[in-house]
């Protein structure tokens, strides 16, 4: 089933080059049945490029999904057009009386200031306190999952040593749970930041179960609240070349970025990036959607609480 997302959305043409289906609002309405409303809240400096990967995923599923992106009043992207976020963005303050089935929230480029001195950490923080009643589950992406374990458990991140940069193996701790639903026994997730939460504070803390971790890249996964909350630290949403295109931009500012690892081939960043995550992406996507918000979600969406 496609994804209904606002007419002239740029994702849709790029979409639609890979034989993705995505529809319309007014075809939406022509099928007899309750989409899932899922909110978008992308922290992302390059929009278009966050809802093209994110709308890329969650297409490959039976369920129709009615996608809003919504923005942060006390935050300017200086990335994107005015008329762009205008066109198919809304205030929290707009969206906030609805409720969602789902909601996702991605990383931002904001890792190593303390939470506290990130400019719209207050709204964000009331944007978390809101979706533990008026959202089936959220989804919570990198830096966005570091934050919300900090707001909502007191789980303080870590300042890696060196960059976390590249495609991971990762382990399953519950080989069960049904968002590995279909996943092989590894799977690969790429990474691509400084921070991170300790694998060692989250088993020990009662309301979180780690339910995957890399033995290179740390804590992956982890759920709380049987899966209305889940943290995700790596970016299984990137397409193929968003590592290349963030080693390539950091070497022409001559940065001491290191090739990332286990991407290129034979670690030669004159190659093609080998894709090694895809298949992974999308079984999450669609594991979550499916048990964790529609097989969750009530009919009446008001009574979510």
């Amino acid at each position: 089933m496609p994804v209904n997302i606002p007419l002239q959305l740029p994702a849709i043409d790029l979409l639609k080059k890979e034989q993705i289906f995505v529809m319309d609002p007014s075809r939406a309405t022509t099928q007899d049945i309750r989409p899932l409303k899922i909110a978008v809240l992308n922290l992302m400096p390059l929009k278009i490029t966050t809802e093209t990967d994110i709308v890329r995923l969650l297409s490959n599923t039976p369920l129709q999904v009615e996608l809003s992106f919504m923005k942060l009043q006390s935050h300017t992207s200086v990335h994107t057009s005015v008329a762009h976020m205008e066109a198919f963005y809304s205030t929290f303050q707009e969206m906030r009386d609805a409720k969602y089935d789902g909601l996702i929230i991605t990383g931002a480029p904001v890792e190593l200031l303390p939470f506290e001195a990130v400019s719209y950490w207050s709204e964000l923080q009331e944007i978390f306190d809101w979706s533990l009643t008026h959202v089936t589950s959220t989804l919570h992406i990198c830096w966005a999952a570091q934050a919300a374990l900090y707001h909502h458990y007191g789980l303080a991140k870590q300042t890696l040593p060196t960059k976390c940069f590249g495609v991971y193996a990762h382990d399953k701790k519950d080989p069960y749970a049904p968002i590995f639903r279909g996943f092989d026994d590894q799977f690969f997730v790429p990474h691509s930041r400084h921070t991170e939460v300790a694998s060692s504070a989250i088993v020990q803390h009662p309301a979180l179960e780690l339910l995957s971790e890399s033995p290179e890249a740390g804590a992956y996964m982890v759920m709380a609240n049987e899966g209305r909350q889940f943290f995700v630290m790596g970016h299984a949403e990137y397409a193929p070349g968003t590592l290349d295109a963030e080693y390539q931009r950091d070497v022409a500012k001559d940065l001491a970025t290191p090739i990332p690892c286990h991407y290129y081939p034979q670690d030669d960043p004159t190659l093609a990036p080998m894709v090694t995550w895809r298949a992974h992406a999308h079984l999450f996507y669609s594991n979550w959607l499916n048990y964790y918000v529609y097989q969750a979600t009530p009919y009446n969406i008001n009574e979510i609480q």
